[in-house]
């Protein structure tokens, strides 16, 4: 039987005091045999029920910056698919082997102006 959710707000409290002793003797003695139980599952497993290990909870799961990479990309190809666009492939960020040769070839004359002043710091 399964009652609405607002009668469960209707239903009176049960304190200690409402309680015969015959019913808190049932309490004590239940409460007693889970304690029994737990100290039997500690000695079987070693570790206490209530240890930090098992208290902490799931451990938070880190994804990786390539995955997430990856991810963005697929959907960037779905969005683009849904708008019937191309895909702009992100630039590499790597220099061209050009533009390489031009900054070393001007790094050098730097250096060979500081040299020629005598400096052996820029």
């Amino acid at each position: 039987m399964t009652l609405p959710p607002q009668w469960i707000y209707e239903w009176p409290m049960i304190t200690l005091k409402d309680l015969s002793t015959n019913q808190l003797q049932q309490i004590i003695a239940l409460k007693e045999q889970i304690e029994a139980l737990q100290a039997e599952i500690e000695s079987i497993t070693g570790t206490p029920e209530n240890s930090p290990d098992t208290v902490r909870g799931p451990r938070k799961w880190r994804m990786s910056a390539e995955a997430r990479a990856k991810i963005a990309a697929a959907q960037r190809t779905r969005w683009a698919k849904v708008k019937g666009t191309k895909v702009a492939k992100k630039k590499d960020g790597r220099s061209s082997p050009a533009f390489r040769a031009q900054m070393a070839a001007a790094a050098r004359a730097r250096w060979k102006k500081a040299k020629a002043a005598g400096k052996t710091t820029l």
